[in-house]
């Protein structure tokens, strides 16, 4: 087994990363005292034998499997039920950003007394919260993309307004990752492609957001140098541990530099992925191209920098462009949001809600709602030239 593969990691929390870790789980449950686990996790994991095995490994815990592909505010309230009625202590948040956002969200709102919106995303409407009330959790990532696993926030969709909400604060945290390749083995390629390049857009958004945070770049920079490299070999090799691995660091590397910002790619595919319930990840790698040259008079400089770190051969903006429109093309990713059953009958809805999400204001140039919507058109119609 490669030592590269195996660490105990402290940034930004506990990470305990190699294969086979998962046979952990129960120490991390003890670790965090956690004696009564609401086990929280996609519908398509439930009968999974990785979930089935994590549920024997705790004798009192309970699963929770209602979570959609965008978890939803009556996913939560689901989930919150159960967990107050097995009089749980404790969430471990198992399987790919949609189960660990709905995790952490029902450990979150496990103790607090107020609606779940009053804790949006928004000014300091976090200290509303009682921090005693936030139960601890365990995060299990079994896709290599969100990188929510080392987030403080889960994105839950509010079903009457059709809207993305951001719900955030510093306890939303995960107090112990098990970050374990062998648990992403079996992913198809194209989920394993959507999911990884979700993870390289969050790299290159952090890196490319305004505002000093050196730290946050340097690690959005290794973050698309590991992506670069694994990963075409992980949608080549499913079974590939070394390619699993990395893939797995460079996607918690992308939520870790996040805090620094995202733009306009994540303002497009939050409301799109309301709208129409597309994959989150796929839609960042279909709207990224039309972002990126919307923001080329702003990214010059740093695009120079990402072409040399990846030693691209073409040098600067148009070579770091044509590098991900190829690697697009190599795992098969589609060129056009109405390629995955995307119209822009509600263009001006998607470009109004663009502009209100969060992600808008870290764009390297500011962006309003009629500049997204007509990026929203462009990567509707897969005409990278209507973007201007």
């Amino acid at each position: 087994m490669s030592s590269v593969l195996r660490a105990n990691w402290n940034y930004p929390t506990r990470i305990w990363a190699g294969p086979g870790r998962i046979a952990e789980l129960p120490q991390a449950c003890a670790e965090l005292r956690i004696r009564r686990a609401l086990i929280v996790t996609d519908q398509g994991l439930v009968h999974q034998p990785m979930l089935q095995a994590a549920l024997a490994a705790l004798p009192h815990a309970v699963l929770f499997g209602e979570v959609k592909g965008n978890p939803t505010a009556g996913n939560v309230e689901a989930g919150l039920a159960a967990y107050r009625a097995g009089g749980h202590d404790g969430v471990v948040a198992f399987g790919g950003g949609s189960a660990l956002d709905a995790g952490k969200v029902i450990a979150f709102m496990s103790g607090q007394t107020r609606p779940m919106w009053d804790f949006e995303d928004i000014g300091d409407w976090w200290t509303r919260a009682d921090p005693a009330g936030i139960a601890p959790v365990v995060a299990v990532p079994t896709t290599a993309g969100t990188g929510s696993e080392v987030g403080r926030a889960g994105v839950i969709l509010n079903e009457e307004s059709h809207q993305k909400k951001i719900l955030f604060h510093p306890q939303m945290m995960p107090g112990v990752v098990i970050s374990d390749a062998e648990l992403t083995v079996g992913l198809p390629p194209h989920i394993t492609a959507a999911t990884g390049m979700d993870a390289f857009v969050h790299c290159f958004e952090a890196f490319c957001a305004p505002g000093f945070h050196p730290l946050a770049d340097g690690v959005a920079l290794e973050g698309m140098r590991l992506i670069a490299q694994y990963l075409p070999r992980a949608c080549a090799d499913g079974r590939d541990i070394e390619a699993r691995g990395n893939m797995l660091a460079a996607a918690s590397m992308g939520a870790t530099a996040f805090q620094k910002g995202l733009g306009g790619v994540h303002a497009i595919a939050h409301p799109v992925g309301s709208w129409f319930d597309t994959h989150h990840g796929l839609t960042n790698a279909i709207v990224l191209p039309y972002v990126m040259r919307h923001n080329r008079r702003a990214i010059g400089a740093k695009s120079e920098l990402i072409a040399r770190l990846l030693d691209l051969e073409r040098p600067g903006f148009d070579g770091l462009l044509a590098w991900v429109l190829q690697l697009r093309r190599t795992l098969g990713i589609a060129h056009s949001l109405a390629e995955i059953g995307v119209n822009s009958a509600n263009a001006a809805v998607i470009g109004r809600d663009a502009q209100r999400d969060p992600s808008a204001a870290g764009n390297p140039i500011p962006i309003d709602a009629a500049a997204l919507e007509r990026i929203f058109r462009a990567a509707v119609a897969g005409d990278l030239q209507a973007v201007g």
